[in-house]
C-alpha cells in the first residue's frame, strides 16, 4: 500500500532510460561542463591555502574520480532497473532509496537530495549576488535585494525541461568560464612575477584537519551529480556517455589543478575564499564577475 502511494507522487526520472535523445555528442559535452563546473571553483585557491597545494591537488583526484564513479554507478543502477519487470515501481530516486532500505533508506534519499539541491541554490544565489553588489554598488540596492530579484530568474529556469534546448546557453556559459578562468590565471601569473615569488614560502600539506575542508571545497567544485540521469537520459547515442563523461571530468580536473596551484602560488596566504577578491579592482576583475554571474551560474 505504501509503495503504491509513492508511486501516485513519483515525478519519472529513471523510466526513461529506453527513450531516444535529442542532444549531440557536442550538447552533451557542454551540458555536462556546466553542469559540473560550480562556483566551487573560484575557492579551490584558498582550499589549497588552507590544506597546502599537494593536499589541494590530491583532494581535487580524490573528488573527481569519485563523482565520475558514482555518477557511472547511478546510470548502471537504472539501466539494470529497467532490465527488470518490477523497474516500473521506481520512478524517484527516493524510490529507488526505499527500494534498497525500505522506508528509511527512502526519507534519507528526499533529504539528501533536499538539503544538497537547496544548499547549491542558496550558494549560487549568494554568490551572484556579492558580485553583481560589487559591480553595481552605489545604485541603491543591498544584498538581499540582488538575491530576491534573482530568484524569479531561477525558478524560470527550473521549468525548463529539455537540456537540449539549454544547449546553445550551455556552451555559450562555458565559453564565459573559461574566458574567466583564464583571465584569473592572467593576473595569478602578473601576481607570480612581479611578487618576488618563492616556491618555498608555500606549504604541502599544512595538517591532517585541514584535509576534510580541502577534500569538501574539492567535491563543491564538482556538481552536477543529481543531473547524471537527465544528462544521459538526453542523448541519442547513449552507449557513449561513459567515454564522453571521463573526457569532460578529465578537462575539468585539470583545469582545477592548475586553477587552484597556480591561485595559491600567486597569492599564498593572502589568497581570500574567493580568488577574485585578489584580483585588483579594474575592468578585468569586472569583466570576471559579469562573465561568472548571469549564465555559468544561473545555467
Amino acid at each position: 500500500m505504501e509503495q503504491q502511494q509513492r508511486k501516485a507522487v513519483s515525478v519519472p526520472l529513471l523510466e526513461s532510460s529506453s527513450s531516444t535523445g535529442t542532444a549531440s555528442t557536442a550538447q552533451t559535452l557542454g551540458n555536462i561542463i556546466v553542469s559540473v563546473v560550480g562556483t566551487g571553483v573560484l575557492g579551490l585557491p584558498f582550499a589549497f591555502r588552507v590544506a597546502g597545494w599537494l593536499a589541494g591537488l590530491l583532494g581535487v583526484f580524490i573528488a573527481a574520480v569519485s563523482s565520475y564513479y558514482c555518477m557511472l554507478l547511478l546510470v548502471q543502477c537504472r539501466q539494470k532497473l529497467a532490465s527488470e519487470e518490477e523497474s516500473v515501481e521506481v520512478k524517484t530516486y527516493a524510490d529507488l532509496g526505499y527500494k534498497c532500505l525500505g522506508r528509511t533508506g527512502g526519507y534519507l534519499s528526499e533529504f539528501l537530495i533536499l538539503i544538497s539541491q537547496c544548499g547549491g541554490s542558496v550558494a549560487y544565489l549568494v554568490f551572484v549576488a556579492q558580485n553583481l553588489s560589487s559591480i553595481f554598488e552605489g545604485h541603491g540596492l543591498t544584498l538581499a535585494s540582488y538575491i530576491f530579484l534573482l530568484v524569479p530568474i531561477e525558478i524560470g529556469l527550473s521549468w525548463i525541461g529539455s537540456l537540449s534546448a539549454l544547449a546553445p546557453f550551455s556552451i555559450f556559459a562555458n565559453i564565459c568560464n573559461v574566458l574567466a578562468m583564464a583571465i584569473v590565471v592572467k593576473g595569478d601569473v602578473q601576481q607570480v612575477v612581479g611578487s618576488g615569488f618563492s616556491f618555498r614560502d608555500r606549504t604541502a600539506i599544512t595538517s591532517l584537519g585541514a584535509l576534510p575542508f580541502a577534500g569538501g571545497m574539492a567535491v563543491y567544485g564538482f556538481e552536477g551529480f543529481g543531473m547524471t540521469l537527465a544528462l544521459e537520459a538526453s542523448m541519442k547515442d547513449k552507449c557513449t556517455f561513459p567515454k564522453l563523461l571521463a573526457k569532460a571530468f578529465t578537462g575539468i580536473t585539470i583545469l582545477y589543478f592548475l586553477f587552484g596551484f597556480f591561485g595559491y602560488m600567486a597569492y599564498g596566504e593572502q589568497t581570500k575564499d574567493i580568488i577574485t577578491l585578489n584580483l585588483p579592482h579594474n575592468w578585468w576583475t569586472i569583466a570576471v564577475q559579469v562573465m561568472c554571474d548571469p549564465f555559468s551560474c544561473s545555467l
